[in-house]
């Protein structure tokens, strides 16, 4: 089934066609798959990256394929090439045909029913030509603009690690043998800058940025430098603090690495393996009331969007945890069989593989209070500006970050902290979330406000 058009055609000017989509979906089908899926990806990308007033390095690139996902009889293949002749596509076909014989069956393993797919495609205002207009110069202009207001800041910035400028824009077409296909259009864009501070023979380094799909949605590069210079300038005379049981406020940048481990427990694919501590939770209170986590695809212009799955399936919004109340995981066509539920259109996939389970637009839903408010109300505790490594088993919840930031005394931000080990468990972390911020920002497509924890374990 074509879905019916209800936006306007793609800006983009495709090298290839949904036909050919439907006829290599068509052609796998004749030649033996039971069904079939294809997906064609056009892309334009940009990036360069500027340092002490130099451009660095700049790659353009603009890159084509397809990809191939075979079914026969519960077994299952995927291909991918970028020869678009006839010969390299008959071959590909032949090859995913034979690789999908000699796998294993999986009864769960199959396209999403007709009926589920999308039939209408709304406009999410994805794509914008000034990202695609706008000329090298003038990229390279907005990366040196931001690393000059960093510069500008102080003295005390001497040298930078990194920033820059990049940019994507591209199309997609999804195809299958059941009637589907689709295509969109999207771009995005980004700066950022990485100042190194000098104080006493004692260097430190942070960075800021911004990420959008529509340039003009974009802080300006002198805001963006101006914020990397300030948070770089508040780290330097950091120290360490003596081991305590103290609350610790998450930062929005922070914040939303928690909730992509909670986006990690509530995916299909660790529930169905049960390797997550919110297995057979669904319905249960797994965190603070006070907590709202919301997964949305169909927010206009925002990071992760789009008019449809990796499947097909239409995008939706998704209340995973609802006043701290589990109210839905994350799946796709597969996960969903695995579990005996539905699909929430959440398959991501790439080119080549079968699909997997992605977020949209996943943020916790923002709270009453301000930062100011949030850090007003600690007497001592931990303002966490950065997690470092990796420390998180979302099997049993255990939750052990290297972190650097803030000391909060009497409601105030006193001094920088480093060398520091922030502990708990998601479990307990989630239930023991106090207050929510209302500097909810849309800068990506996992997003948090500020979060105040009320207590977990700090150590040097």
């Amino acid at each position: 089934m074509t879905p019916r058009r209800t936006f306007k055609e793609p800006k983009m000017d495709l090298s290839f066609s949904k036909q050919f989509a439907v006829d290599l979906a068509r052609e796998a089908v004749v030649r033996g798959a039971t069904a079939a899926e294809v997906m064609l990806r056009h892309r334009v990308e940009f990036s360069v990256s500027v340092r002490l007033g130099e451009v660095e390095t700049l790659k353009e690139s603009m890159d084509r394929g397809f990809g191939l996902r075979v079914l026969l009889d519960g077994k299952q293949a995927s291909v991918s090439g970028s020869d678009f002749s006839k010969d390299s596509v008959s071959s590909l076909i032949q090859e995913a045909i034979e690789m999908a014989r000699v796998t294993s069956p999986d009864d769960s393993a199959g396209l999403p029913e007709p009926a589920e797919m999308a039939a209408s495609l709304a406009d999410l205002d994805l794509y914008d030509p000034d990202i695609s207009d706008l000329a090298t110069e003038e990229k390279i202009n907005l990366a040196l603009r931001a690393e000059m207001a960093a510069r500008e800041a102080s003295p005390k910035i001497v040298n930078f690690d990194g920033g820059g400028f990049d940019s994507r824009a591209g199309a997609m077409v999804l195809a299958n043998s059941q009637g589907f296909v689709a295509e969109y259009s999207g771009t995005s864009c980004s700066i950022s800058t990485v100042p190194v501070a000098l104080d006493n023979e004692r260097m430190q380094r942070d960075y800021w940025y911004d990420c959008r799909r529509k340039l003009r949605d974009m802080d300006s590069p002198e805001s963006i430098g101006a914020e990397a210079a300030r948070r770089t300038l508040r780290k330097l005379g950091a120290r360490t603090v003596k081991n305590q049981s103290v609350p610790v406020v998450f930062e929005p940048n922070v914040a939303k690495e928690l909730l992509g481990d909670i986006f990690h427990a509530v995916s299909g694919e660790s529930i169905f393996r049960k390797a997550s501590f919110l297995v057979g939770q669904r319905g249960e209170q797994v965190a603070s009331p006070r907590l709202t986590v919301i997964d949305d695809g169909t927010l206009p212009t925002l990071l992760g969007s789009r008019p449809f799955d990796a499947e097909g399936l239409p995008t939706r919004r998704t209340v995973v945890i609802e006043d701290g109340v589990l109210a839905n995981y994350l799946l796709n066509t597969y996960t969903a069989k695995k579990l005996g539920l539905r699909s929430t259109g959440n398959a991501s996939r790439g080119l080549v593989g079968a699909p997997g389970v992605g977020v949209g637009n996943l943020f916790i839903q923002p709270g009453p209070d301000s930062p100011e408010q949030i850090i007003a109300s600690v007497r001592n505790g931990l303002y966490v500006t950065e997690l470092i490594g990796f420390g998180v088993n979302v099997v049993n919840g255990d939750y052990s970050r290297s972190a650097s930031g803030m000391w909060i005394q009497n409601g105030e931000l006193a001094f920088p902290v480093q060398g520091v080990t922030v502990a708990g468990n998601l479990k307990e972390m989630l239930n023991s979330i106090e207050m929510v911020g209302d500097d909810l920002d849309f800068r990506g497509s996992i997003v948090s406000p500020t979060l105040m924890i009320g207590r977990m374990t700090i150590s040097a």
